[in-house]
Parts: structure tokens; sequence; C-alpha cells
């Protein structure tokens, strides 16, 4: 359970662990099922396509190596599988999330109501349905924020050299930011906060952020593991709102 006292931040760590337990929790694990089944069937389905292509996507990927890093190529080989596991992680996890955005705003308001006691207000389907226009606006934002920068970043994949050593690791630190944020948002939302003001609350504790969203986005590399990542990172995201953010931020109690 998350610490009692309010304001009290743990590690990115402490938090994605927690997000493993929240999920099982009598009450909230009802909220779990819909999340659950849009990761596992777009997740599942864009995962065998992709090792179903590998074998050829990787050897592309490998022409770019400039002769002055042919050399290396046998330490490349496992940079180029672990680059496309990211991007295309992120990519799908990012769709799933659009999809899901509903359930999981519904499951982050009930685990924290469950967490902290408060009761939020519209709650059920109603309450769900009345909110998918705002919902779907923000995610909307979020992808505005976003996406030129996962452009730039896809850019620098096709220069020789760049592409194969550097690019992987600004992708890396990329995702695991924008998944923090992706999580992070739903509790946020929940209270309407804005979108701003929820990155700059996010940068005031940007190590813990990018801790989570590191294992978030490692996590979604991994197959079976990867189809069960989306709740949990909620159920994380939510952890962490309550004892970092919700004193400051809250909208109800």
């Amino acid at each position: 359970m998350v610490s009692s006292s309010r304001d009290t931040a743990h590690s990115g760590l402490f938090y994605f662990t927690q997000g493993w337990k929240l999920v099982t929790l009598p009450g909230v694990r009802r909220f779990v099922i819909l999340p659950l089944l849009v990761n596992i069937v777009l997740m599942g389905g864009a995962f065998w396509w992709l090792f179903s292509r590998l074998d050829t996507w990787i050897p592309s990927l490998m022409s770019h190596v400039p002769d002055w890093l042919q050399w290396l190529s046998y330490l490349l080989w496992p940079i180029v599988v672990i680059s496309i596991l990211l991007v295309f992680g992120y990519f799908f996890s990012t769709l799933a999330n659009w999809i899901a955005a509903p359930f999981n705003g519904l499951l982050a308001e009930q685990l924290e109501a469950r967490l902290t006691g408060a009761t939020p207000p519209d709650t059920g389907v109603l309450g769900v349905l009345k909110d998918v226009p705002r919902i779907m606006k923000r995610e909307w934002q979020k992808l505005a924020w976003y996406l030129p920068r996962a452009l730039l970043l896809l850019i620098l994949y096709f220069i020789p050299g760049i592409g194969q050593t550097v690019a992987p690791v600004l992708w890396f630190l990329f995702s695991a930011w924008m998944l923090s944020i992706q999580y992070c948002d739903y509790p946020f939302d929940n209270h309407k906060v804005p979108f701003k003001a929820m990155r700059v609350a996010l940068r005031e504790r940007k190590i813990i952020n990018m801790q989570f969203g590191a294992l978030t986005s490692l996590f979604t590399m991994i197959p079976v593991l990867n189809l069960v990542v989306m709740p949990v990172a909620v159920c994380g995201a939510t952890a962490m709102w309550v004892d970092c953010y919700r004193e400051k931020h809250a909208a109800w109690h």
C-alpha cells in the first residue's frame, strides 16, 4: 500500500512495483479487466506481427551502418533489435492507451478513492460516457505535444552511425519520459489539472518519473509481460499521484 502520509515520495521503482500489487486489490480488479483486454488484443497482435518481420527489417537497418563501423556489427545488431522493440512498443502502447483512455481514467479514479477514502464525482458508466469527449481531447493534446519530438528522433535513426549508436539511447530516454506523462496524466486529468500544469509538476520530480517511465518502457518490450503492463502502470502512477501530487492538485477530497 502507498504511504499514508502526504507528499511522501518514493522511487520510481517503488511505484512501479506497487502497481503490480494494486491491480489485485479487491474492488479494483473489475476496473482492470477492460484496459487489460484492450492491451492483450492490441499488443499481442502487434508483437506477433513484429516478430514475423524482424528477419527482414534487421538486415535492412544494418545496411545503413557505414564501412568504418562494420567492425562493431556484432555489437550494433542487438542495439538495432532493441531499437525496433522500443519504437514498436512505444507506438502500440500509445495506440492502446488511446483506445483504453476512458477505462484507464476510471481505473485511476477508483483506485485513488480506495487508497484515500475520498469520494470521486460522477462514478459509474454514465460518468465515464460524459467524460469521453474531454478525455479524448486530452489525448489529442498529448499527441500534439510529443509527435513532433518523436518524428525528430525517428529521423536520427536514418543518419549513418548516429542511427545505430546515439539514437537508441535518446529514444529510450524519450519514451521513458513520455510513458511517465502518459500514465501519470490519468489521475491528473481526473482532477481537471491542465496538461501544461501537469508537465510542470512532473518535472519537479523528474528523476522519480524517469525511473517509473523507464521501467514501463522496458516492460513494453518483454513478450507476455507487455500484455499486462498498461493497468499496472496506471495503478503505479495513481499511487505516485496520491503520495506526491494529490495534496496540491486534487479537485475533490
